[in-house]
């Protein structure tokens, strides 16, 4: 899913996306609400871990991201958007209920 950049409506890019079998999704005009919750994790990630952490090697950075989004973000740190659960915690719930 994207936004209406310029990059990702471009004729060239939809030819690219159709060509590796990619289904695309993009907001209507004056509609980002369904970006935000993306925009919202990101701008978490970047904040909360990566501008803390020098990485040496991209794989060094991916497994980093990887284990603070499964080992932090998704189990421990609380989101407001769910009752101040951890996700694991909220799902749990709902699939319990």
């Amino acid at each position: 899913h994207s936004d209406r950049g310029a990059q990702y409506a471009s004729g060239r890019y939809r030819a690219l996306a159709a060509d590796l079998g990619i289904t695309m999704s993009m907001s209507r005009k004056a509609n980002a609400w369904d970006n935000a919750p993306m925009e919202s994790f990101f701008k978490t990630l970047k904040v909360e871990r990566i501008y803390q952490v020098r990485y040496d090697t991209r794989a060094q950075a991916r497994l980093d991201i990887v284990d603070w989004i499964e080992g932090w973000y998704n189990r421990q740190r609380l989101h407001s958007a769910n009752g101040f659960l951890a996700p694991v915690t909220w799902e749990n719930a709902q699939l319990a209920a």
